[in-house]
């Protein structure tokens, strides 16, 4: 097939300028980094995507909203990048509000966008991967510092240069054998804190899903899809504070805290916090697990959903900086199984 220009893509969006970047991108059968690209010398401007050089500057900008999302599930958080912890495989932002995991081999592609608004122009930066696919986005809001913009792109400009590409890599589907529940089962019971999960499935030659599927329960239960709205529901009612975890390859972001206003419009379940705003496909949630693991400091529990394809959509725990447990595990003990349907 043969690739929109960017003429075309520019003329295709002064068509349907108000489709959201990703729904346009799907439709067009492009991605969004190509869309933002094809606006190049109209309000977008190429610059580094290094975290190291690029999170300190936004940091100066005070109050603005991060989005972090996958293909089914949208996180958006007001705050301040501060507390920025550079890392090479993994770096860090631990502001109380702007709480982030950044791969950086990801940040390959960003730009800054100006676009005209109602009230002003609206300003972003945009990250994209090699495959030109959104890690993080960050927009600047009215309280935002608009006067470092034009200081910011001037430390941060790139040269235009044409969007250099790479085929999308496939979700891994789930990765397990139950030729080694025995052994991961052992292993998943001398656990003492939950970052070592991932290495002992790696060790074990599984992955997250796989390893779920071949624990199962106490380690891992199915449950009924519902559990999910269910979880945001009873936590925003019980006033029950959690941490809210979405992401990508790139980037992740998570909330932690109270949710108060849980908002469903058709097939999407909204949280519509003044600081906090997730927006979930509740319909892609094809498997959900109850998870149990085993920590120094007590049992840690977290509800998390799988789309059809395997890809993690979310996760959410309890939040546990000076908050009791028990709260949170009634509420997840009380969560429906999956009814299996006899065949």
């Amino acid at each position: 097939m043969t690739r929109l220009g960017p003429d075309q893509i520019r003329a295709l969006r002064a068509q349907n300028p108000k489709a959201r970047a990703r729904d346009f991108a799907t439709l067009h059968q492009i991605t969004e980094a190509e869309l933002v690209a094809a606006h190049f010398g109209l309000g977008t401007t190429p610059i580094v995507a290094d975290p190291d050089r690029l999170i300190p500057w936004i940091g100066r900008l005070g109050d603005v909203m991060a989005l972090t999302r996958n293909e089914h599930c949208v996180h958006e958080r007001r705050g301040t990048y501060s507390d920025y912890r550079t890392g090479t495989f993994a770096a860090m932002v631990l502001d109380p509000e702007i709480d982030l995991r950044i791969f950086p081999k990801h940040w390959v592609h960003a730009f800054a966008v100006e676009e005209p608004g109602e009230d002003g122009p609206k300003r972003s930066f945009q990250v994209f991967d090699a495959a030109g696919d959104a890690v993080h986005k960050v927009h600047l809001k009215p309280v935002s510092r608009h006067d470092l913009w034009a200081d910011l792109l001037g430390n941060m400009r790139l040269p235009a240069r044409p969007l250099d590409l790479v085929p999308r890599s496939a979700v891994q589907p789930a990765k397990g054998d139950t030729s080694g529940a025995a052994a991961l089962r052992a292993a998943w019971d001398g656990m003492t804190d939950t970052h070592q999960f991932l290495g002992l499935v790696k060790d074990h030659d599984m992955n997250r899903l796989g390893s779920y599927r071949v624990a199962d329960r106490p380690y891992a239960e199915r449950l009924a899809p519902e559990a999910v709205t269910l979880t945001l529901r009873q936590a925003s009612e019980g006033r029950v504070p959690v941490m809210i975890f979405v992401g990508n390859a790139g980037c992740i972001q998570i909330h932690g805290g109270l949710i108060e206003k849980v908002v469903p419009m058709g097939p999407w379940i909204n949280v519509m916090d003044d600081r906090f705003n997730l927006h979930l496909r509740a319909d892609r949630l094809a498997e959900v697990y109850r998870v149990w693991k085993p920590t120094r400091t007590g049992d840690v529990y977290s509800v998390e959903g799988f789309a059809a394809d395997g890809e993690l959509i979310l996760q959410i725990f309890g939040y546990r900086k000076n908050t009791p447990a028990e709260l949170w595990n009634a509420l997840v003990a009380g969560l429906p199984r999956l009814v299996e349907v006899p065949a």
